[in-house]
């Protein structure tokens, strides 16, 4: 055991950890203000189930003995038995340090999701789909992209911390979900703008900071590869924000800051399966690619008529997508992957094994999200009623308002405040 990989690994686990609250944050600025509570408990609710999950039978069906390819073992490391022991080693930390970093990635895949049916899902079937997403969907991609099945031993496509198996995955799974529950009563008939723009940039900020622990952590060491990665991330995130508010201005004659917070996930989730296969110029190139397309792919949903309500799909999927494919065209020999892509001479074969494994998650976690969500919807169902929607989910499912500041606790606010007042008539002007 190194001590000092040991400390890295913990400390990137607990940066990861706090991406789930920055999503909160990020997503529940952007939804209406009738709905901000339900947007994060929707993420923190994801943080709580998954984590119990992966204690109990995730981490043994991500880690544990491969069968044939595709699950680990369910059994082997069930409640994570024989872990504790201080012998158990995953290279050169604790097993149970390792169990902690992926576990965390299993948590903020699932809760990426939720943005793409901002407004209209019910806790409770959300909470049911969690479990049985992470059970079907989740588990088994990251056993195959990471834990010994057929894309990393067979296919051999390129994912360092998660292009496939948390990106692609989750905003395939977004659109699904769209699909199933139908659009936002209103939408692209009446404006749906972020209530809180503050809480946007602060989600995103710590989103950007969390995520040197999800990419930088990812090399498990604390070694020249997580040092490679954690300057790609830096310098690519700043390229792809550049990239978004650029599209911005040129399309609409203005730069946002939604756009700037929007082109910093998006340059995050690029480089995310590509931050040890690329050379920081690579990784500018990458980043700027990225925020440019996912700017313009956000739009889709209205051409092609589906409701993600916070573009999820154009950029999560959309993301993931361009950083995946993109190391078979940007691998440098020279970066600590190794690898050669096409414009380093290495041809087309490194493109083609990213192409079968992003193609190949997409299509699994399509297919099976859309499943799951008709289940649902058919049995317990999914979309709240018209009523609740309109009024708003956080009074009517959770019994809350994130603002209190209705009629009459207004007036008696300004009634206590009064009585309290000085003579000079402080209350009054409070």
């Amino acid at each position: 055991m190194d001590s000092g990989d040991t400390s890295w690994v913990l400390a990137s686990a607990a940066l990861v950890l706090l991406m789930t609250p920055g999503l909160a944050l990020f997503y529940g600025g952007m939804v209406r203000a009738k709905s901000v509570l339900n947007m994060m408990m929707m993420s923190f609710g994801s943080l709580a189930l998954v984590s119990v999950l992966w204690v109990l039978y995730g981490y043994s069906m991500t880690f544990g003995t491969d069968k044939s390819k595709v699950i680990g073992d369910p059994g082997e490391y069930l409640g994570l038995k024989g872990l504790m022991d201080p012998e158990a080693l995953s290279g050169t930390i604790p097993t149970m340090a390792f169990v902690a970093f992926q576990g965390v990635f299993a948590v903020i895949t699932v809760a990426l999701i939720s943005g793409a049916i901002a407004d209209r899902a019910k806790f409770g079937t959300w909470m049911v789909f969690v479990g049985i997403w992470v059970t079907l969907v989740y588990f088994p991609v990251a056993h195959w992209v990471w834990g010994g099945g057929w894309i990393m031993k067979d296919v051999e496509a390129i994912d360092f911390a998660g292009g496939t198996a948390v990106h692609i995955n989750a905003g395939v799974a977004g659109l699904a979900l769209a699909l199933v529950l139908g659009k936002r009563i209103g939408f692209a008939k009446e404006p749906m703008r972020p209530h809180n723009l503050p809480l946007v940039m602060i989600g995103a900020g710590l989103l950007w900071f969390g995520w040197f622990g999800f990419n930088a952590g990812s090399a498990v060491a604390a070694n020249a590869t997580a040092s490679v990665a954690w300057v790609n991330t830096f310098v690519a995130t700043g390229a792809a924000t550049l990239g978004w508010l650029l599209t911005e201005r040129f399309r609409d004659g203005h730069a946002t800051s939604l756009g700037a917070a929007s082109g910093v996930v998006a340059g995050l989730v690029a480089i995310t399966p590509a931050c040890h296969s690329v050379s920081p110029v690579g990784a500018i190139a990458l980043g700027a690619l990225a925020g440019v397309l996912c700017a313009l792919a956000v739009g889709l949903k209205y051409r092609f008529g589906y409701d993600d309500s916070l573009d999820v799909v154009g950029v999560h999927l959309v993301g993931g997508l361009v950083g995946t494919l993109a190391i078979g065209l940007l691998a440098d020999p020279d970066a600590p992957a190794g690898a050669s892509g096409l414009l380093a001479g290495g041809g087309a074969s490194l493109l083609g094994k990213q192409a079968i494994g992003a193609f190949s998650v997409l299509g699994y976690s399509l297919i099976v999200t859309l499943i799951i969500g008709l289940v649902l919807e058919k049995t317990i169902g999914f979309r709240v009623t018209t009523e609740t929607e309109v009024s708003g989910i956080d009074l009517d499912v959770h019994a809350e308002s994130g603002y209190d500041l209705t009629p009459a606790t207004s007036g008696a606010f300004r009634q206590q405040s009064s009585k309290a007042a000085a003579p000079t008539g402080e209350g009054a002007m409070a």
